[in-house]
């Protein structure tokens, strides 16, 4: 099994693709209309794997509470550039936190769902197959 898809609430999916693609540097991978009302976008975080779903009239979807979610995380091999690439695109992000060896720091999209950018130990990452 692997995770190919992920939802995030949005008021405002233009805001929203805008955002993720113009600030936060994610590829867009399609943005479509289909039945007349019901929209899908979908984005990659970059050297993810995993989409990004921003849509409406989705049924059974996107019916989950804009902002309401909370904590994905995106690993990175450099907290502090992967940060500071952010901040320069007008991403306001948290300070950096050390949790034992593990950096994070977050940001929030602007119908509020939160994102942490986590850096595990020397750069490394976890192979989990």
């Amino acid at each position: 099994m692997r995770l190919e898809l992920v939802n995030i609430p949005v008021t405002d999916v233009d805001r929203a693709r805008d955002f993720y693609v113009e600030q936060c540097g994610w590829t867009l991978i399609t943005d479509h209309v289909q039945l007349e009302d019901m929209r899908i976008v979908q984005i990659v975080p970059p050297g993810s794997h995993c989409a990004i779903l921003l849509g409406k009239n989705v049924p059974g979807i996107t019916d989950m509470t804009a902002g309401s979610q909370r904590g994905i995380h995106l690993v990175v091999p450099d907290l502090a550039a992967a940060r500071d690439q952010l901040i320069g695109n007008g991403v306001e992000m948290s300070e950096i936190q050390d949790m034992g060896g593990v950096l994070y720091c977050g940001f929030e999209d602007p119908d509020g769902n939160m994102w942490l950018l986590q850096q595990w130990p020397h750069g490394g990452t976890h192979d989990y197959s």
